[in-house]
């Protein structure tokens, strides 16, 4: 016992100390537990495959799905109309929101739903998300002591009193305890969030400083400034040729530097683009949109010729498959002195020249006569996996900023109806008993419909979004529980509980409860602590001969209502690495919260429930 105690202490302290990672200092208690001869190594690695650690695995793909199509931007806009942009009605609505879900859904699922949300929310509001993401995970947690299915300790308490033949708790016979711990929660974080919790937006702000966003160079190029939109009808004489024999280049001046196909676009629901590079060999097919750059008056030729209706680009271009990135020739390159038809980048390459910067010149018509100098900027254009390439070949080029980072930023918006339906549907999985589906089940079944679907581009982008650290936190830290058992200290605590309060007054009693299974959930999961602690919450009420009601919503809201630790509630797990915080931001914010939510219940259970 002795040895478990001194390991958790340890850890305890190193998580503290910040100078590890928390995934390496869960890592080392484990392999101490394991050396120490305590767990097994069947025992130690239980919790890489525990359902709650499969789940917030699933979680983070579900909810970089509603990311990455825009969805988590949609909704936050709507919910931005309800609080503005004031810091503090932020977090109002977020936790309300927040806790409202969280009463019908698992938190976990909760805080996988609402975090990229909030995260859009706040970069709409130009507002911190570190002030909200960790009152999301608290308040996904209040809520679930709203009703009976909120979280699994109101479960555990119900089954408690029936097996000891008492009537059964009701669907919302935690409604007024829920409403309690939502409403202290919301005004202890209020203040709290804005005193302790450190902007980390100075921090942050330098990923990414490097390079151009996209859409910054479309406008520093004026590369959609001269391109049009030529939609290939059914019956035109334009189907069926390629773009090498269109010849567009030689005929009119004209260059095409995308070929797009909305495939689905009068659905709402099903609907999916496509864009290809316009290389010779593509062949132009009924339904493809032609993006050709040129003079106007070629293009108004070009279209009078073919019997084709052209729509402005209205200043804008989209980079679904097809992105932009610049890159400096250097002297050494042997593309210098060469003219651009002469390059064969589109045949060596597959990248397209859209523009040349030389010096503050912007070169952009007769590009192929342009003949390339050491020091020129070349705008180039192709997939994003051509782009990525280009960084191969740095004795002929450097290439500027970070494009397959900017890539990962583009939005797929035409999914997020997509997105929005698999959510819904993992929900309706999760919420609904008669469904035969377990919830991690129904989160495996979302992720995987994300990636199938399209959500992400492809699925590296997929597993790029799952947050390891806190993955491996929470399933490395759960084998203490089994440690704390076997080696007997959780029946230590427990029976010193009972013996020394049991004959004082009920409250003291309550008191003691509250706060033994408050400090136990801190390091076993919150489930298996109200499974030790119930029965001897009811065993010392009957032996004090008052009601073991209140002590049993004692254990199932202190069991629930932990916040002093990254690694107490899988909530807690969710956003550590989003917020960027760290062990001492949960005991700065967390700890003064859930003691005040303590002493609140104290006084506040034997109101609700009577001894």
């Amino acid at each position: 016992m002795t040895f478990t105690l001194v390991v958790l202490l340890l850890s305890a302290v190193a998580f503290a100390w910040n100078k590890l990672r928390s995934d390496v200092v869960a890592l080392c208690a484990v392999i101490a537990l394991l050396m120490g001869g305590i767990l097994t190594p069947a025992e130690a690695l239980a919790g890489f495959s525990n359902p709650i650690v499969i789940m917030m695995a699933g979680l983070f793909v579900v909810g970089g799905g509603v990311f990455h199509t825009g969805l988590a931007k949609m909704v936050g806009s709507k919910l931005m109309g309800l609080a503005g942009k004031s810091e503090s009605g932020l977090l109002v609505l977020v936790m309300v929101v927040t806790a409202l879900i969280g009463a019908f859904v698992s938190n976990t699922g909760t805080v996988a739903l609402m975090l990229p949300i909030v995260v859009s929310m706040a970069a709409e509001a130009k507002r911190d998300a570190t002030r909200l993401l960790m009152p999301l995970a608290f308040a996904s947690s209040m809520g679930g002591m709203l009703t009976l299915i909120g979280t699994p300790p109101n479960l555990v308490i119900d089954e408690t009193l029936m097996e000891a033949g008492m009537e059964g708790l009701s669907f919302f016979s935690f409604l007024p305890v829920g409403a309690v711990c939502i409403g202290v929660g919301v005004a202890v974080l209020l203040p709290l969030s804005k005193w302790l919790l450190k902007s980390k937006v100075e921090a942050g702000s330098k990923d990414g400083a490097e390079g151009k966003s996209l859409r910054s160079l479309v406008r520093e190029y004026r590369i959609a400034d001269n391109v049009c939109r030529f939609e290939i009808a059914k019956g035109s004489s334009l189907v069926g040729l390629t773009i090498g024999k269109l010849d567009l280049h030689r005929r009119y001046g004209l260059s095409v530097i995308e070929v797009r196909n909305e495939g689905g676009k009068r659905h709402r629901l099903v609907r999916d683009i496509s864009q290809t590079m316009a290389t010779a060999d593509v062949r132009i097919k009924a339904g493809d949109i032609l993006y050709i750059s040129g003079k106007r008056e070629s293009m108004t030729k070009f279209a009078e010729e073919y019997g084709l209706n052209s729509a402005p680009s209205n200043g804008t271009l989209d980079f679904y498959d097809i992105g932009l990135a610049e890159i400096v020739l250097l002297r050494q390159s042997k593309f210098v002195g060469m003219r651009l038809a002469d390059s064969g980048f589109r045949s060596k390459f597959s990248i397209n020249v859209l523009a040349v910067r030389r010096g503050s010149e912007y070169i952009r018509e007769n590009l192929a006569d342009v003949k390339m100098q050491a020091g020129d900027v070349l705008l180039v254009q192709g997939t994003w996996q051509n782009i990525g390439r280009l960084s191969n070949d740095e004795e002929y080029w450097v290439v500027l900023g970070q494009p397959l980072k900017e890539a990962s930023r583009v939005v797929l918006d035409y999914k997020a109806p997509v997105a929005a339906a698999i959510m819904v549907l993992m929900v309706v999985m999760m919420v609904f008993d008669f469904i035969p589906v377990a919830p991690v089940t129904a989160v495996l079944i979302a992720s995987v419909l994300m990636i199938l679907t399209g959500c992400f581009r492809s699925v590296e982008a997929a597993y790029k979004t799952i947050n390891w650290e806190s993955i491996v936190l929470i399933a490395a830290m759960m084998p203490m529980s089994t440690a704390l058992e076997k080696t007997g200290a959780t029946m230590l605590i427990t029976g010193l509980l009972a013996d020394n309060l049991g004959s004082l007054s009920p409250t003291a009693l309550l008191a003691g409860i509250y706060f033994a299974t408050s400090l136990l959930t801190m390091f076993i999961s919150n489930t298996a602590t109200a499974v030790l602690m119930a029965p001897i919450a009811f065993s010392a009420a009957v032996s004090c001969g008052v009601s073991p009601v209140p002590m049993l919503f004692a254990v199932a809201v202190a069991a629930s209502m932990c916040f002093a630790s990254p690694f107490s509630t899988p909530p807690n797990a969710l956003v550590m690495k989003a917020g960027q915080y760290t062990f001492m931001d949960y005991i700065r914010v967390g700890l003064p919260l859930q003691v005040i939510m303590g002493l609140v219940m104290v006084g506040v259970l034997p109101l609700i429930f009577a001894y």
